[in-house]
């Protein structure tokens, strides 16, 4: 449970708590008109197309206002709110299982709230980091100096020098997307050994038990008759064998008699 909790809270800080820009320079013909240093920045939740800028035409002292294009404030969101329910959940599961272990388990209850809702947090892991991977590879696009310096009219004109000075780092929104499929590995692991809390668990192994007991009860059955049956027909060879050592002892009276008589 504490590394639920822990990758929980590295999921949401390190998308939740993001802030980057990138830095343009526009070199015109005329010197006066340029601009070494344009500053673009952007944050959490990246609703880019309000991330708006000013940038040289190179036509005198008029400016350019640009803004950046796309907006995955949906998806990064949903991940972030991902994230932080499921970290209160998981410290709420952990209080209940030290101090409060026997209401935990009154009437089966708590196992049977506990396997549902792991089962829906595994659920919204796996769609919440799946959109949220799709929508960071979208702000990489728009974010990316090269597809900003498309934007400007200035950087059309060949005698107009453009060039990217700082690109956005983008490693933090990388170890987000990592923790959060880590995450969806967590719950989906966690999910078996929850079920097996349940009522369903338990009476789904004294279901498949019965019908082995009934087998062994039959098999002893089967063996207490043989034996039966075996010290039976051993009974009874004894009480044949007894007439015929009867009938072996009076033999003998048989010459004995007819000595006598001669």
């Amino acid at each position: 449970m504490c590394f639920l909790i822990l990758f929980a809270i590295f999921a949401f800080a390190t998308c939740g708590g993001y802030s980057g820009g990138l830095q343009l320079s526009v070199d015109c013909v005329n010197k006066t008109e340029s601009n070494l240093s344009i500053d673009i920045a952007f944050a959490y939740p990246f609703r880019l197309h309000q991330v708006t800028f000013e940038v040289p035409t190179c036509e005198g002292k008029e400016r350019q206002k640009l803004a950046l294009i796309g907006d995955s404030s949906s998806s990064a969101e949903f991940f972030v709110t991902v994230a932080v329910f499921a970290f209160l959940y998981s410290l709420a599961a952990t209080v209940v299982y030290i101090f409060f272990q026997n209401k935990y388990r009154e009437n089966n209850r708590g196992p049977l709230i506990d396997f549902i809702v792991t089962v829906v947090f595994s659920f919204l892991w796996l769609v919440g980091s799946s959109a949220w991977a799709k929508g960071l590879s979208d702000v990489k696009v728009a974010t990316d100096p090269k597809e900003v310096l498309l934007l400007m009219s200035a950087c059309k004109q060949p005698s107009n020098k453009c060039m990217a000075i700082h690109s956005p780092v983008m490693s933090s929104l990388n170890t987000s997307v990592v923790f959060g499929f880590l995450n969806f590995i967590l719950w989906a692991g966690n999910i078996w050994f929850v079920f097996k809390e349940t009522g369903w668990h338990s009476s789904g192994q004294r279901y498949l038990s019965d019908p082995m007991e009934k087998h062994s009860s039959s098999y002893n059955q089967g063996g207490y008759n043989q034996d039966s049956y075996g010290s039976s027909s051993g009974y009874s060879q004894q009480a044949s064998l007894g007439p015929s050592s009867d009938e072996f002892g009076q033999q003998p009276t048989g010459p004995t008699s007819f000595t006598n008589q001669i």
